[in-house]
């Protein structure tokens, strides 16, 4: 559908005028304000084929699933974040490559990556400067294909480990954090990025954000919920932009207080908050080049179909999955492996999306999560873009910790997704049995893949294996972390230590700096108020081109102004 309004010529002239005049007018007080009136100066409800001609395609603009706010850039979608409504945001629509995915398929991984991110971020950033973002984001990957998938028995293995935190959430944080300190540094603005991790969140988007020019980033995580090695990723990184807080709680308290900071939109305003979870859709949109690559690497004629199980906590690796098979992908299946904390299990069995009120702790803890913030997303197609009814529904889940689909929907919802829950018996069993027949080293988040796969194998229609009778098709499980960040649970069901990469060894004996705190919203706000700089002062910085563009400015839109008024009187 088209934008909800444009303006007409004489109205775009008028908007853009004051698009100038404004900021320029209030720099001498508010120098974030010039970058403000750029992106209105430029906003694409600008340049809709009723006031220019000869326009090419429309551009991708995003809202928030909950309906209140529409047309946000693609930049503002990303500093964003959670939408001021409580919704999640989306693009206006899912690019059809289907007359084009075929081109992709002789391309390294980073120039897929910009094939892709392109369609979402259009030309919001020069081409060559969105190629050299991606080149840039993959480079610290130590394997050639950075994602490259393997055979293990019958099954096709994509390594998602091979980052510099050995998760993979790398491949796109890697890229988000080049994305933030890209925007940031073109327009002279700081950022304080809020994350909730569960354990490799925190891990990549630190590795990301890292003494990036112009940020402040803070991490939170349960105490005692994660790996060690996970903990000692994030806390050994020291650089003064890094924060990491520890939680005295669970990861959806974590993820609780990081929400209701983006809804208090005079905090977030304030210290200019940023999501680096896959609340904020840049994760999701860099997370769907591995699912193109990889099958390029499986079918190089592009002659196959592929089905993916993909390890399930908070949704957003999963429903990349999604949007690459809407985009035009041919994809199978898609399967939701979780853990004991099934939500999402349950909800695709019986239709119910309902908390248990306690999260169980597992040796996969990246998927210990009771609420899958990125199914709203699913939600939001699953009522046929409804924003009203989703709206009212997660309201309900909100107040009562439960909502349910009719039988039409969740028969919808069966056809979009296979689901299976892996218990810790199951979980530890499939790491062993793996081991010994293929002496292949699962962690435990890809075990609950490769478990559901031997699970849901009787329900796939057709039937789905990499046997010869059905050499057009391949059965792919995400391997998300490497299985020496999760050594208790390799040994315990081994009896063997995983091999340590050299990037995990070399953080023994690291000093460390973290704070402990109680799961508190009041208490986070407290802490990130006493560790930024003045919102007011230090991060906005003055120099002599804003002076200079002052008086430049002005004198222009004093003669442009003149011009139009001699021009509309005759």
């Amino acid at each position: 559908p088209s934008p909800p309004h444009s303006l007409p010529l004489a109205g775009t002239i008028a908007v853009r005028s004051l698009a100038v005049l404004i900021p320029v007018a209030s720099t001498l007080f508010y120098p974030r304000s010039f970058a403000t009136g750029l992106r209105l100066f430029n906003h694409p409800r600008l340049y809709t084929t009723s006031n220019v001609s000869n326009a090419g395609p429309r551009k991708m603009l995003f809202r928030s699933t909950r309906g209140n706010f529409l047309d946000m850039t693609f930049e503002e979608a990303v500093f964003e974040g959670l939408a001021p409504d409580g919704g999640l945001l989306v693009p206006h629509f899912i690019p059809d490559v289907s007359k084009e995915w075929r081109s992709w398929k002789d391309q390294a991984f980073h120039e897929l990556a910009y094939s892709i991110a392109s369609k979402f971020v259009g030309d919001e950033i020069p081409k060559e400067d969105l190629k050299a973002l991606m080149e840039k984001s993959y480079k610290s990957f130590t394997h050639e294909d950075v994602v490259p998938v393997r055979t293990v028995g019958d099954l096709e293995i994509m390594e998602l480990f091979h980052g510099p935190t050995f998760a993979f959430k790398d491949v796109a944080l890697q890229a988000l954090g080049n994305l933030f300190e890209y925007f940031l540094l073109r327009n002279n603005k700081r950022i304080t990025v809020v994350g909730a991790t569960s354990g490799d969140t925190g891990s990549a988007a630190i590795a990301g954000l890292s003494g990036k020019k112009n940020v402040e980033c803070f991490i939170l995580f349960p105490e005692g919920r994660v790996s060690p090695i996970q903990q000692l990723q994030m806390t050994s990184v020291l650089d003064d932009n890094v924060h990491c807080i520890a939680v005295q709680g669970t990861f959806d308290d974590c993820q609780t207080i990081v929400k209701n900071l983006f809804c208090d939109l005079n905090f977030k305003k304030t210290y200019s908050l940023g999501a680096v979870n896959s609340i904020n859709f840049a994760r999701i949109m860099f997370q769907i080049t591995y699912y193109f690559y990889t099958y390029f690497k499986k079918f190089p004629d592009c002659d196959g179909t592929m089905s993916f199980s993909v390890p399930t906590g908070n949704y957003g690796d999963i429903l990349a999955g999604y949007y690459a098979k809407r985009m035009g992908l041919p994809v199978q299946h898609l399967i939701v492996a979780t853990n004991e904390n099934d939500i999402l299990n349950r909800f695709f069995s019986t239709g119910e999306y309902s908390t248990r009120g306690i999260v169980l702790q597992t040796s996969s803890p990246s998927m210990d999560i009771g609420i899958s913030s990125n199914f709203e997303r699913y939600l939001f197609y699953l009522f046929g873009l409804d924003n009203k009814r989703l709206s009212m529904e997660m309201k309900a889940f909100r107040d009562q910790g439960r909502l349910r689909v009719d039988e039409v929907q969740l028969k919808k919802a069966k056809f979009d997704f296979l689901a299976a829950c892996c218990t810790e018996a199951q979980t530890k069993e499939t790491i062993a049995k793996f081991h010994k027949e293929h002496n292949y080293m699962l962690d435990p988040h890809t075990a609950c893949g490769v478990n559901a796969v031997h699970q849901l194998r009787h329900k796939m229609l057709p039937p789905c294996s990499n046997d010869a009778n059905t050499a057009k098709h391949y059965m792919v499980v995400l391997a998300t972390a490497h299985p020496a960040k999760f050594s208790s649970a390799v040994v315990a069901a081994t009896g063997i230590e995983a091999e340590m990469p050299e990037g995990l060894a070399r953080l023994a004996g690291s000093q460390v700096r973290f704070t402990v705190l109680a799961p508190k919203l009041e208490t986070i706000k407290e802490f990130i108020k006493s560790t930024v700089p003045d919102p007011t002062g230090s991060r906005n910085v003055y120099t002599m081109k804003h002076y200079f563009g002052l008086v430049t400015g002005a004198a222009a839109c004093v003669a442009v102004g003149v011009a139009l008024g001699k021009n509309m009187k005759a």
